[in-house]
Formats: C-alpha cells, structure tokens, sequence
C-alpha cells in the first residue's frame, strides 16, 4: 500500500501548508510547471518524489526530470506528464500511445483545474489535481491524496488550501 500525494504546477510555490502533507505521504508525484527546483529540493528532503517537467520549467528542470514519466506503483501503471489534455481531448502528442497502450491511471497538470474523470473508452481514471502554486487563474489551491493498493486506487480526498494571493 502507497499513500500519494499529487500535485502540480506549483509554479516555485512550496509553503509549509504543502509541506505537511508531503510528510504524510509515502511518495509525491509533480505533474509539472514545477518553477524553481527549491520545491522539488523542499520535498525530495522529507519523501520520495516522481516529478515531470512543464511548460514553464527551464532547463535545469529539464535535465533533472523527464516530460513523460510512465512507472508502475504496485499493480497500477502510471503515466504522468504536464500537458495531457482529458478524455475525450488529449494531446495530440500523447493519443498514438495512449490508443496502442494506455495506463490504468493517467495525470497531467498545466490547466490548474482539478479533475478526476473516468475515461471508459480506455478504460483508465484521468487525474488532474489543479495547482497548489500561486500563480495563473485558479482561486483555490489543490492536490490530491490517495491509495494505491495492489491494483486499486481507492481513498481519494481533494485537499484544499486557502485560496490564492
């Protein structure tokens, strides 16, 4: 059993807010649009972290994490990458693989609006967990937390943090 922590587009934003769950969890996963590796410094401290770079990510991001990170957490194939789109209308980048191999759980960040969706045409949950930086036009701060355990993802809880400065 894992208890994760998601988030994304922090956009050089980590507080001692995200801080605390971050210690709660077993692993973090990024979804990108990380800014300054400070946050991923800050976190890699406390727990281990999976991490894609973003749009706004520069090199150094770049060098450091990958675009695509596809990986298996127990029985569950995980594909994490920042600008992925959502059933029905993914990125033309990813829609080849995800046709010819798509995972049981999908996430990506960069549009800072959470969602969690089941696709059924692929037959795998959709996530993304909003944005827990401060920057770009969301009002509420979020990530997700839940189980992976075995092959089920099971427990989740949207985590909002007080709205954006």
């Amino acid at each position: 059993m894992k208890k994760i922590l998601l988030l994304s587009d922090t956009h050089s934003h980590i507080d001692d807010t995200i801080l605390k769950y971050v210690a709660q969890a077993d692993e973090v996963w990024h979804a990108g649009d990380i800014g300054d590796l400070a946050v991923t410094d800050a976190i890699k401290k406390i727990k281990p972290l999976r991490c894609v770079y973003g749009n706004i990510d520069d090199a150094k991001a770049r060098m450091e994490f990958p675009l695509h990170n596809r990986f298996m957490c127990e029985g569950v194939d995980v594909w994490i990458t920042h600008i992925g789109g959502y059933p029905g209308k993914y990125n033309p980048n990813i829609k080849a693989e995800m046709e010819s191999n798509p995972p049981k759980l999908f996430i990506c960040g960069h549009s800072h609006i959470l969602k969690v969706i089941f696709d059924k045409k692929y037959n795998l949950l959709h996530m993304n967990p909003g944005a827990a930086g401060k920057s770009g036009f969301h009002q509420v701060r979020t990530m997700l937390r839940f189980v992976i355990e075995g092959d089920k993802i099971k427990d989740m809880e949207i985590i909002e943090m007080e709205k954006r400065v």
